[in-house]
C-alpha cells in the first residue's frame, strides 16, 4: 500500500519490521494501558480519528522549609519552598492560571504557534476516542447540560480534540516521548523524538501532559524526564497543563506528588483529575484499579456521570477553558466541578 501524504496524519498501518518488533517488545513490558477497556457506547458508528494537519480557584500551597541550622554562620543555605508531600490532594480540579502561563503563551504566538491548536502528550488514556475526541465528532456524541459555556472552547479548538497526536500512544511513558525509537517512522524526521515531532507538526499553543499510568515501571525516572518535557514545551511557547491521575499503580501516589511539585516549581497549571473522581464509585476506576470506568459524555445524565471517563473529559475541557481564557484575557466562565461531583 502506498504511504499517505504527510499532511494526512499518522498511518498506523504502515510500519517497518524493526518498528513492529520494538512495538511488540514495548507492549510486553507495559501492560496497564494495553488492557484498557474500549467499551464506550455511542450514538453512531465510530468515526475515524481526526488526523493531524499542519497547519479559578487560586491555590495557596502549604510550604515546607528545612529546619536544620546553616552549616556555617557565614554561608547560610538558600531555602526554596516546596509543596508538602500531600498538598496535591487539596489542589482545585480546575487549575489556577498564573501570569507565567500567559508569558509562555504570548512567546509561543510570537514564534508562530497556532492559537487554535492544543496537543496531547501521554499514554493510552490520552488517545482518541478515550480522551476528548467526541467533541470533534458531532454534537450527538456529547451533551454539555449545565456546562453549556464549554461550547466556546470546543469551537475555538475544533480539530485538536480528535486528531491523533504523534506524542501519545499505548504504553507511552515520559521516557517514551523523549526517545526517537518511538517516533512515527513515516511522519517524524530522522532522530526526532515523538515530543519534538508533535510540536513541530501541530504547533500548539497549549499542551496537555497526561503521562503517568505506566510510570510505575520506572518511577525513579519520571521527574527528571518530565523536566525535559516541560523545558522543551516552555521553550517552544506551548503552555503545559499537568494533571494528577486516578490510578495508583505505584502504591504511594508518588507520581501525583511529583507532578504537583513540578507544577508549583515551574508555576504551571495543574488539572487535579484525581480529586474530581474521589466521590465516584470505586473513585472512577474499574475493578482492576488500572483503568478508568467508561461512560458516555452525557454531562446531564446521572448514570453516565457515575463513571470516570465522562468526568475526565468534562474536567479536561474545564481545565482547557480556564487556561485559554486566562492566557488570552477572556473573562472566566463556569464554576468549580467539585460542587457538582457525585
Amino acid at each position: 500500500m502506498a504511504p499517505r501524504p504527510s499532511t494526512s496524519g499518522p498511518d498506523r498501518t504502515r510500519i517497518g519490521p524493526a518498528y513492529l518488533c520494538m512495538s511488540l517488545l514495548f507492549v510486553l513490558l507495559t501492560q496497564a494501558c494495553g488492557m484498557q477497556s474500549s467499551g464506550l457506547a455511542a450514538s453512531a458508528a465510530d468515526p475515524a480519528p481526526i488526523q493531524p494537519t499542519w497547519t479559578r480557584t487560586p491555590f495557596l500551597p502549604q510550604l515546607e522549609t528545612p529546619t536544620s541550622p546553616p552549616a556555617s554562620p557565614t554561608s547560610p543555605p538558600t531555602l526554596t519552598p516546596t509543596l508538602a508531600p500531600d498538598a496535591w490532594r487539596d489542589l482545585p480540579v480546575v487549575p489556577f492560571v498564573s501570569d507565567r502561563a500567559r508569558e509562555i503563551y504570548e512567546r509561543g504566538l510570537a514564534l508562530g504557534n497556532d492559537p487554535n491548536a492544543f496537543s496531547v502528550i501521554g499514554d493510552c488514556e490520552a488517545t482518541p476516542p478515550r480522551f476528548l475526541a467526541p467533541f470533534d465528532y458531532s454534537p450527538t456524541w456529547y451533551r454539555l447540560g449545565e456546562y453549556a459555556y464549554l461550547q466556546a472552547v470546543i469551537d475555538h479548538f475544533a480539530g485538536s480534540f480528535g486528531r491523533v497526536s504523534y506524542a501519545a500512544s499505548d504504553g507511552f511513558t515520559s521516557s517514551s516521548v523523549l526517545s526517537p525509537m518511538w517516533a512515527h517512522p513515516d511522519y517524524c524526521l530522522s532522530g526526532e523524538t515523538p515530543l519534538v515531532c508533535e510540536i513541530r507538526i501541530h504547533r500548539p499553543s497549549i499542551a496537555f501532559v497526561v503521562i503517568g499510568t505506566d510510570e510505575y515501571h520506572h518511577r525513579e525516572l519520571y521527574e527528571g524526564q518530565m523536566r525535559r518535557i516541560l523545558d522543551y514545551l516552555i521553550e517552544g511557547g506551548a503552555v503545559p497543563i499537568l494533571y494528577t491521575k486516578a490510578t495508583n499503580l505505584e502504591g504511594d501516589w508518588s507520581i501525583n506528588a511529583a507532578a504537583a511539585r513540578l507544577a508549583y516549581e515551574y508555576d504551571l497549571p495543574i488539572w487535579n483529575f484525581w480529586r474530581a473522581v474521589q466521590p465516584l464509585p470505586a473513585h472512577g476506576l474499574d475493578p482492576d484499579g488500572a483503568h478508568i470506568s467508561s461512560g458516555n459524555n452525557l454531562f446531564d445524565n446521572p448514570e453516565a456521570m457515575g463513571n470516570g471517563w465522562p468526568w475526565r473529559n468534562l474536567t479536561a475541557l474545564q481545565a482547557l477553558d480556564a487556561v485559554w481564557r486566562a492566557v488570552t484575557g477572556l473573562a472566566p466562565a463556569g464554576g468549580n466541578p467539585l460542587h457538582r461531583a457525585g
